[in-house]
């Protein structure tokens, strides 16, 4: 099982949950930079874990304070060769941490380097779904929603094959609509993730988040989805090895 979407650097145990993962059954795990000191710790875990890779990118809550030398700097770690994605980049109107003119300039810039190093890129939105959508009109490569929590979004990824990541979200009791979305994502595009520390699933709800707790997120897509639970492990593993080039 993979979990693909981790924020390791924000567990103060990092190493020892990547020992709790494998225990799991969770043998690989792609963990994400959101500033240029939490991407040098990302390639730091994957450099001492065989399982661990990295999606390294600047996160829209930091563009306010993102330079043109930070951009240089991304670029350069992305050329690692565990650095598997760009990302978390896109736009949030939610929180509004940066302003919004300065998320804009840094998602785009994140997308030329995801063209330009043929790497995927891993999508942030949230409350911006619109313009997110308008952002990624002339964007060719490969596209990860992350953490999926917009299901009117969902007809454009079907249309241009994006990737659909599901967290653990998809598992509290009210997410019908969610759990309704993994059953339209064709099983070539469907991929789990923890977001952890964040977004615990149910059965462990209120506690930190780890990766070995992606194992929950697996359960509740298959049941949704009327697959085996061994049969969707097997196939979203294949999904993250074509879509990260693992």
């Amino acid at each position: 099982m993979i979990d693909t979407h981790a924020h390791l650097g924000a567990l103060d145990d990092a190493d020892e949950a990547v020992d709790r993962a494998a225990e799991a059954g969770v043998k690989r795990i792609l963990t994400v930079g959101t500033d240029i000191d939490d991407c040098r710790r990302a390639l730091s875990l994957a450099e001492r874990h065989d399982g661990v890779f990295a999606i390294l990118g600047i996160h829209p809550h930091e563009a306010g304070a993102a330079t043109d030398d930070d951009i240089a700097a991304l670029r350069d770690l992305l050329e690692h060769p565990k650095a598997v994605a760009v990302g978390e980049t896109g736009l949030d109107w939610f929180r509004d941490y940066a302003p919004r003119d300065d998320q804009r300039r840094l998602f785009a810039a994140e997308l030329g380097l995801a063209a330009e190093l043929g790497k995927p890129v891993v999508i942030h939105t949230r409350a911006a779904d619109d313009d997110t959508l308008v952002a990624l009109v002339d964007f060719a490569g490969t596209v990860v929603l992350h953490c999926f929590s917009s299901p009117h979004m969902l007809p454009t990824a079907l249309e241009r094959d994006w990737y659909v990541s599901f967290a653990g979200n998809a598992t509290f009791p009210k997410a019908f609509d969610l759990r309704l979305a993994a059953t339209e994502v064709p099983a070539e595009r469907i991929l789990a993730e923890t977001d952890s520390p964040y977004l615990a699933p149910q059965p462990v709800r209120g506690r930190r988040n780890e990766p070995a707790n992606v194992v929950h997120t697996l359960a509740a897509l298959a049941r949704a989805r009327g697959e085996e639970p061994e049969d969707l492990e097997a196939q979203i593993d294949r999904n993250a090895t074509a879509c990260f080039g693992l």
